[in-house]
């Protein structure tokens, strides 16, 4: 599974391009038939970017049906499609939707099952041909070969949804490593796809039985079986240098190209105390079995499958990336074992994968690093309003909207949900979802029962609030204090604009002596308190822990931000500066804001605008702190590209005297005092 939303919803640092991300594939239709089982042979050929393969599907019809429809990477040709007894079958290529449309030679009755077996071959290397257009989710090439489930290498239907089995064999020229889901073998032959049934034999059947491909000479096939039903689809190959570890009795192994090979101990070492957090919060996975795969940059940032965990290049830094790290682990629980029984329901994959790494931040970096987990999840949330979590279907998967609310929402109503039902229940009750839903897709109705039953409250008003609608409450607070012979009162009131809210709300009052909080509980537009204090009353705060979604003038900028930075991802430009106009329109004094727009100037080739929103960065309010030695590298690159060296290396100089190295801050800089910054192509390599 892809995991674009780590890209969407956080970004910190320059921004990095990706092609418009726009799909008919993957929208939400009637599921009308679900795949059980794939057995799959291929032939991998890294020179020449090309794929040969030959893959059995078994399905079950879930309405009656007389033409099965399978998502296919445009990229790949069907030559031959044959029934269950050997018959060839008639397939339509539709482009458009990245789809092969198959004629059964009769009805398949509503419960019924049959298998298709494809052959199919074709190049894989460019975007354009991806089911998502633009973005490359499945590639041949040498050293690094990368086939995401997403990517759809071979013939698949319900995408997210339809849990399935899979024997996968690949043939790779020698050299290579294959990296893929469930037990392991290998071989120099394929073997037989399976015997047909005796009515193959009849007058008509035309292909020779049994069905297998020829392996190339000097060739070697590994083959993954994977027997629980889930999404073991993806196949990463190449020129990797592998580093194990079995810290615990987990087998780890993190792939990497040599370039990184230094931090792979780092990584694995992560990897193994997120998986052992995760195993004690939730309960055991499938396996203890986990590859930490290095991806190359020309895809998405990261993704997942079973027992594997794979992040792009650029996210393998001497200083551990372990939020992304955890998220990507956290699958393992959150999608691998339980997942989705609808679109509508992602959020049960992505949103508690995020959780799950702030619950993990919490663990390692205390209350300092969950807040700054939390914080970005409320911009994420809050960065597209338009469609209630409940009906996030009708988007495409990987558009930025539906990235922000299955993962960033997702996560927040489950941090809300902690502070209304508390710590014990809410463990109890994500211990209890795992255990009921392993290995079987779930409905967010199916998660709010056991979290009834765990907690012993009626819950369905905070789901349909929280899921059902919109936006989110701005808080404001009216309070008077009065002196009383035990000391002091506060009474007042907290407004909000949302008539049909509610929520527990805690009130902190900071005061000369103890500080004192009350739990508040807020419904409609003005809630009256009162609290009691000792010490003189100095400052009143609501949700001072930041447990309740609200709106804020910070949040509205960040989210602005956010939404700007889809727009440049996605190509479009002018949309971009709007978004940032608009956080302006906020908060004048942004940095953030200022140096997202002088991003966009740069990558326009406009130095002279670029340079002045970099002064206006430096000159703002500094938050977040890295866009000052961000704003100085940029601004030496632009002397360097116009030709002003030695005001370029004096940029340099100020970004190494922040000694801040967020991004690896520093190393750039130094790398530039020595040589003068020039623009680099991206390649596909590592």
């Amino acid at each position: 599974m892809h995991s674009a939303a780590r890209f969407f919803g956080r970004v910190l640092f320059p921004v990095a391009l990706l092609a418009c991300l726009t799909t008919a594939s993957f929208a939400a239709e009637h599921q009308r038939l679900q795949v059980d089982d794939y057995a799959i042979q291929a032939i991998v050929s890294p020179q020449n970017h090309q794929l040969k393969a030959i893959a059995r599907v078994k399905f079950t019809a879930l309405d009656d049906i007389t033409i099965a429809s399978f998502t296919l990477h445009n990229g790949l040709r069907p030559t031959n499609v044959y029934d269950a007894t050997g018959q060839p079958l008639t397939a339509e290529r539709v482009s458009q939707e990245a789809s092969i449309r198959v004629s059964l030679p009769g009805t398949l009755s509503k419960g019924s099952s049959t298998s298709l077996t494809f052959e199919y071959e074709g190049t894989v290397q460019s975007a354009d041909d991806s089911p998502v257009p633009g973005l490359k989710l499945a590639y041949v090439g040498d050293p690094y070969t990368y086939l995401l489930y997403a990517g759809g290498w071979f013939p698949m239907s319900g995408y997210g949804i339809n849990r399935f089995t899979s024997t996968i064999s690949m043939s790779v020229p020698a050299g290579y490593t294959v990296i893929g889901s469930g037990r392991e073998s290998s071989g120099s032959s394929f073997s037989s796809l399976g015997e047909v049934s005796a009515a193959t034999a009849r007058k008509g059947a035309s292909r020779p039985e049994p069905l297998k491909l020829a392996s190339p000479s000097g060739n070697k096939i590994y083959t993954f079986t994977y027997d629980k039903p889930s999404f073991p689809g993806t196949i990463l190959i190449g020129k990797y240098v592998p580093t194990k570890s079995t810290e615990g009795g987990l087998d780890i192994t993190v792939y990497t190209s040599e370039e990184n090979k230094a931090y792979a101990t780092q990584y694995a070492d992560t990897a193994s105390k997120a998986f052992f957090f995760y195993t004690s919060s939730f309960g055991p996975t499938y396996s203890n079995k986990l590859s930490l795969v290095e991806l190359p940059n020309d895809t998405v940032p990261s993704a997942w499958a079973p027992e594997i965990a794979a992040i792009s290049s650029r996210g393998f830094t001497q200083k551990v990336s372990y939020r992304l790290v955890a998220n990507n682990v956290a699958h393992q629980w959150w999608g691998t074992m339980v997942s989705p029984a609808t679109r509508n329901d992602w959020w049960i994959s992505d949103g508690f994968a995020r959780y799950s790494e702030a619950l993990y931040v919490e663990h390692v970096a205390g209350e300092g690093g969950f807040e700054e987990v939390t914080k970005d999840m409320e911009v994420g949330a809050l960065a597209y309003e338009t469609v209630p979590l409940a009906q996030v279907g009708k988007l495409d998967p990987f558009s930025p909207e539906f990235q922000s609310l299955t993962s960033d929402k997702g996560a927040v109503i489950l941090n809300m949900l902690r502070w209304v039902i508390g710590d014990q229940a809410f463990d109890k009750t994500m211990r209890t979802f795992l255990a009921q839903y392993s290995g079987k897709p779930a409905t967010v109705d199916d998660f709010r029962k056991i979290a009834e039953q765990d907690s012993g409250q009626q819950l369905t008003w905070f789901f349909t609030q929280w899921l059902d609608s919109t936006g989110a409450p701005e808080f404001k607070n009216k309070y008077t204090i009065y002196r009383t012979q035990k000391g002091f009162r506060v009474v007042g009131e907290i407004q909000q604009d949302m008539d049909l809210f509610r929520m527990p709300v805690e009130l902190r009052i900071d005061t000369d002596g103890k500080t004192e909080t009350k739990r508040i509980e807020v419904s409609g537009t003005d809630s009256a308190f009162a609290v009691e204090t000792f010490g003189k009353p100095r400052k009143v705060t609501i949700d001072p822990n930041n447990r309740v979604l609200k709106n804020s003038p910070e949040l509205r900028v960040r989210a602005s931000i956010v939404r700007g930075q889809a727009d440049v991802e996605q190509g479009d430009l002018t949309e971009a500066l709007k978004e940032f106009q608009k956080a302006l329109d906020t908060n004048k004094n942004s940095s953030l804001a200022h140096y997202r727009i002088a991003e966009v100037f740069f990558l326009q080739h406009n130095y002279q605008a670029a340079a002045n929103a970099y002064r206006e960065a430096l000159n703002g309010n500094g938050e977040p702190r890295w866009t000052e030695v961000w704003s100085h590298i940029q601004l030496g690159k632009i002397f360097d590209l116009t030709g002003q060296r030695e005001r370029a290396t004096n940029e340099y100089r100020q970004a190494l005297q922040t000694n801040d190295n967020t991004s690896n801050a520093l190393d750039e800089a130094r790398r530039y005092l020595q040589t003068p910054y020039q623009p680099q192509k991206e390649t596909n390599g590592l």
